[in-house]
């Protein structure tokens, strides 16, 4: 297992990750969702909020020892939820289901717990801004094209 302050910023990240993804429940039913997938009911700005969200996130594992390989991983979490998520109302549904940042926090979880866990990794935190920056950027084009479409449908 990590050492003790490991362990604590692997709790924040898994309750970040949960009010992220699965915080609340649909009564009488096993269906989680959390902030994520409501703020992806509006249009464009919301889909952005949860990207920005989930990639604070990804941010802080590396810089508690997720290697870049794993770091990977979790920006094409993201990325899919971004991307699928930008879609109305199935989107939502979509982020319901896929989950990225409770997937997340869970390859972090298996990450320390196979004990390969070698502390904060400077280049890595760099090249995930970097590569965050640059999907955002993507994401934020990607997102504009559909509302001007949207847009133009009504």
């Amino acid at each position: 297992m990590p050492p003790t302050d490991s362990k604590a910023a692997l709790r924040h990240v898994e309750a970040y990750s949960r009010l992220l993804d699965s915080k609340f429940r649909i009564p009488g039913t096993d269906v989680r969702f959390g902030i994520e997938p409501i703020a992806g009911l509006v249009p464009v700005a919301g889909d952005a909020v949860g990207y920005v969200a989930s990639g604070i996130l990804v941010l802080t594992m590396a810089r508690h020892g997720a290697t870049p390989l794993l770091v990977s991983r979790m920006l094409l979490n993201i990325t899919v939820d971004a991307i699928v998520g930008a879609v109305p109302i199935l989107g939502s549904i979509f982020d319901m289901v896929f989950k990225a940042n409770d997937r997340n926090a869970r390859l972090l979880r298996e990450y320390y717990e196979d004990g390969k866990h070698t502390g904060s990794v400077w280049p890595v935190v760099i090249g995930t801004l970097a590569a965050l920056l640059l999907l955002g950027v993507a994401l934020a084009w990607l997102l504009f094209e559909l509302g001007a479409w949207l847009w133009g449908l009504l």
